[in-house]
């Protein structure tokens, strides 16, 4: 077929590599999948015509104003170990999921932090929509953002050596993981949430009831939250969810995180 001898042609993908395009090219195409699925297998309600095109706007400002701005922070201040050449020498597979492992543990902490009284200011945005589907998942101050990246810079270092696209594999999987937490779609599996974050485990997190504020905050492994006591079984959760921060706040300091 044409369109896929063009997708494999060497020169269109240097093009798409060398115009930094393969993260919108990904967005694009999330954001017809990603909407299909929760259209034909909605969670709840919500209002795609009111919201879609104003999260599209914030995510482009997000994406190309603040997300620089924190990666060139992170580059100054995130502690990079450098691991004895044995650990280099191990299997990629192995490499990569102690990687996962030692990211996903600090994001839990750098998490649970930013629900603590002096630090939930950077993280309020976040919780700050009403209505839970993928792109509610994006939003993140700078300093949020600046945080929550060290843990995975810190367990990067287990992947230096590895093929030249790792980095963007792992790019692409996150932003795959944060559509999957959020994504508006009914999910009943209880087997999977022993092991992994799901959508319903996820936003009973968003949830604006006080006893929820702490809860569920692992962003993969589950594990984490039954350790330390912030697991809520979603089976538990009786009546419909409701989302939001309950209190008004200039959109300039959500999005600023003062």
């Amino acid at each position: 077929m044409d369109w896929i001898d063009w997708l494999v042609n060497r020169d269109v993908r240097q093009f798409v590599f060398d115009h930094h395009l393969v993260y919108p090219l990904v967005f694009v195409l999330r954001l017809f999948v990603v909407t299909t699925l929760e259209l034909l297998r909605p969670a709840r309600r919500v209002p795609y015509r009111k919201l879609i095109g104003r999260d599209i706007l914030l995510i482009s400002v997000y994406w190309f104003g603040m997300v620089p701005v924190a990666e060139a922070i992170d580059r100054l201040i995130a502690i990079r170990p450098h691991l004895p050449q044995v650990i280099h020498e191990m299997p990629l597979l192995l490499r990569l999921f102690c990687y996962i492992l030692i990211a996903d543990f600090g994001h839990y902490w750098i998490h649970r932090l930013m629900h603590t009284k002096h630090v939930w200011r950077i993280h309020k945005w976040h919780h700050s929509p009403t209505h839970m589907y993928w792109l509610a998942g994006f939003r993140a101050t700078i300093p949020q953002d600046v945080i929550v990246n060290l843990p995975y810079l810190f367990a990067y270092s287990f992947l230096d050596l590895s093929p030249w696209w790792m980095e963007l594999a792992i790019g692409l999987f996150n932003n795959l993981q944060n559509d999957w937490m959020h994504v508006n779609i009914v999910w009943r599996s209880n087997w999977l949430e022993w092991a992994i974050v799901t959508p319903r485990y996820h936003h009973i997190h968003h949830s604006d009831r006080p006893e929820h504020y702490m809860a569920n905050l692992a962003a993969l492994f589950t594990v984490w939250d039954r350790l330390f006591g912030t697991y809520v079984d979603p089976e538990s959760v009786k009546g419909e969810l409701s989302f939001g921060i309950n209190e008004e706040v200039p959109p300039l300091r959500l999005v600023l995180g003062v």
